[in-house]
């Protein structure tokens, strides 16, 4: 290899960047990325080989994303070695015992282009450390993962997938012990044990270690448990009456893992066998049929499986994301006979409900008083509005799983019931089975749902909802987003909040020359919380990430935040009203129009050049 770099001329007129062409060159052994920064060099590209190169992929919370290509700022077979050569040691250090280390990582991947690469050099890299592995030898579900690093004991989990990225993104996802993923400080810590083992072992390319008596494939033993245990969540006389019900159920895939085990599900839970998109239906890397293969964006991903719930006589979809951790549902409203896509939030209030139907079923003795309901705090406050009528508790966390699996652990060492735990993006955790959203589980939960509301209550999912909110206060939501490619831009944007009008660390009072007071302001990226007498915020801060949450003096609430894997501005908006505001029209029209203003001026699009969501 030193002969190879030896011919090429590196004279970028940078030290720092010609050492890292030298690095890659050398350290490099698949030849596709190694010829694309030979290319690069020989092109004296140097622009492009300066972000490859000089920019590393940050291992954080959500552990790895990014698109697959040449550079230490993608996803490709070296990076994927340096991270496997800084997890396993820093695993090693967590777990010093040879006794620990015996309980071994569970590996699998997804059906994207390099996944199963991905996951064989690193089930390598921790075979030659000795410790055993359990990889999946099949694409799988990635709830799959977590679930067999509890039942295993094992010390951590990996995933690779990019769950509904574009087809050119490939990631990494990493769960720890307590089958949670990752919190920190063991990001920043695995982080630094990267850095501390950049150079390739001889040994980490050898793929003949996937040959050791080390490596063990879990896959049947795990999907039989996993069902095992879904089944005894659900109390026996609903499984009779999915059989009475009947439901005819459209399901597609998205191009991705997830239809055999939901077709498992469906099929001891005593439901009908789904009907599947069959375009959509076998994992795919090229996700032909769909822009984006990711259900939370509507009606856009959901065209065929419309198509064929029409063919079929079927009123109800269901839908995976492509690694069938995230779960969608549209339903043809009886009402309208009009397609009725759910957000997410729709989706939590309904399960979440039906979650506490379950524990009265099963513990009819019991009080609601221990167990608990959790979300993200930029999902629905409806869970919080039924808890104080009903008796449970309720929880918000920071945004992503990772926070809502850690607590759910923290809560069951107490002692306490946690029955479910969602996220706006679609993200659903039906019992603490799995530590994570699991869409798997989750579909069949819901159609277990369609199916009571059929038989026992003649009502359909869109008449449910419309009924709790009579019951619980109608909360109504408005979320979308921004793609913004410009990173410092993001910050621009966000500072000028935080000083506005110029004035260090003065926020906004209004929305809408007044119309719209706001009450308090909490800003996760600095930790100031304006409603709190210390003015600190009770959520744990980050500087990793933009986050400030507007709370008016109207109950409405609105939360501006960067998403951690992809190049967006979210925003989320809700406004909570009473069981006695019967005008559900006009609390539409006060948000829609408190967030077109909260928008324009806070977000600036237009003078930003924003690109909107495509709808």
């Amino acid at each position: 290899m030193a002969a190879a770099v030896d011919t090429l001329q590196i004279n970028s007129g940078n030290t720092v960047l010609d050492e890292k062409i030298k690095e890659w060159l050398q350290w490099d052994k698949n030849e596709k990325t190694l010829n694309e920064i030979k290319s690069l060099v020989e092109s004296k590209d140097y622009e492009t080989l300066s972000k490859r190169l000089l920019n590393r992929m940050a291992f954080g919370t959500a552990g790895l994303r990014g698109p697959m290509r040449a550079g230490f700022d993608s996803m490709n077979d070296l990076v994927i070695v340096q991270t496997g050569q800084g997890l396993v040691k820093y695993v090693k250090e967590c777990f010093p015992t040879d006794e620990d280390q015996q309980r071994g990582i569970v590996l699998s991947y997804d059906g994207r282009y390099n996944s199963r690469k991905f996951a064989e050099l690193t089930a390598t890299i921790f075979i030659n450390e000795n410790i055993p592995v359990y990889l999946y030898r099949n694409v799988t579900a990635t709830p799959f993962v977590p679930f067999c690093v509890l039942e295993k004991k094992a010390l951590c989990g990996i995933m690779v997938t990019a769950s509904h990225n574009p087809k050119e993104d490939n990631g990494y996802k990493v769960y720890w012990e307590n089958s949670a993923q990752i919190i920190p400080p063991h990001d920043k810590n695995i982080q630094n044990s990267i850095l501390d083992n950049l150079v390739p072992f001889k040994s980490s390319w050898n793929l003949e270690a996937l040959n050791s008596p080390l490596l063990h494939d879990p896959y049947d033993e795990m999907f039989a448990s996993y069902f095992k245990k879904m089944l005894a969540v659900i109390p026996p006389k609903y499984l009779s009456i999915n059989e009475e019900a009947q439901l005819k159920i459209v399901y597609t895939a998205m191009h991705g893992v997830g239809y055999p085990f939901v077709e498992h599900a469906y099929e001891v839970s005593k439901l009908n066998p789904v009907y599947a998109v069959i375009e959509q239906r076998d994992p795919d890397p090229e996700f032909p049929t769909v822009k984006f293969p990711n259900p939370e964006e509507g009606k856009s991903c959901l065209v065929l499986s419309m198509k064929l719930a029409d063919e079929v006589g079927s009123d109800l979809i269901v839908a995976n994301d492509p690694d069938a951790d995230r779960l969608a549902i549209a339903e043809r409203d009886p009402r309208t006979k009009q397609w009725k896509v759910f957000n997410g939030n729709e989706i939590g209030t309904l399960l979440g409900w039906w979650s506490i139907q379950y524990f009265k079923e099963t513990y009819p003795e019991k009080s609601l008083s221990d167990c608990y309901l959790l979300a993200s705090t930029v999902s629905s406050k409806m869970l919080g509005s039924m808890g104080k009528i009903d008796g449970y508790n309720f929880e918000e966390t920071l945004t992503g799983f990772k926070w809502m699996g850690n607590r759910s652990v923290d809560l069951m060492e107490q002692g306490k019931t946690v029955l479910f735990a969602y996220e706006e993006a679609i993200g659903f955790m039906f019992s603490p089975t799995v530590l994570d959203k699991d869409g798997v589980s989750a579909s069949a939960h819901l159609a277990t749902l369609a199916s009571h509301l059929k038989v026992k209550e003649g009502l359909s999912l869109c008449e449910k909802l419309d009924q709790l909110y009579e019951t619980y206060g109608y909360h109504y939501s408005i979320n979308s987003y921004f793609l913004c490619y410009e990173p410092e831009k993001i910050v621009k944007i966000f500072e000028r909040i935080r000083n506005w009008n110029g004035i260090k660390d003065e926020y906004p009072l209004a929305v809408l020359d007044g119309k719209y007071k706001i009450a308090g302001i909490r800003d996760l990226t600095t930790g100031i919380d304006t409603s709190q007498a210390d003015r600190k915020s009770l959520l744990p801060s980050s500087k990793s990430s933009q986050m400030i949450t507007f709370t008016l003096e109207n109950d409405t609430v609105v939360t501006l935040r960067t998403s951690g894997t992809e190049p967006k501005i979210k925003y989320y908006s809700e406004y909570c009203a009473k069981p006695d505001e019967t005008d559900w029209k006009q609390v539409q029209a006060n948000l829609k129009e408190i967030v077109e203003a909260l928008v324009d001026e806070f977000l600036q699009p237009n003078e930003n050049e924003l690109i909107a969501r495509a709808d």
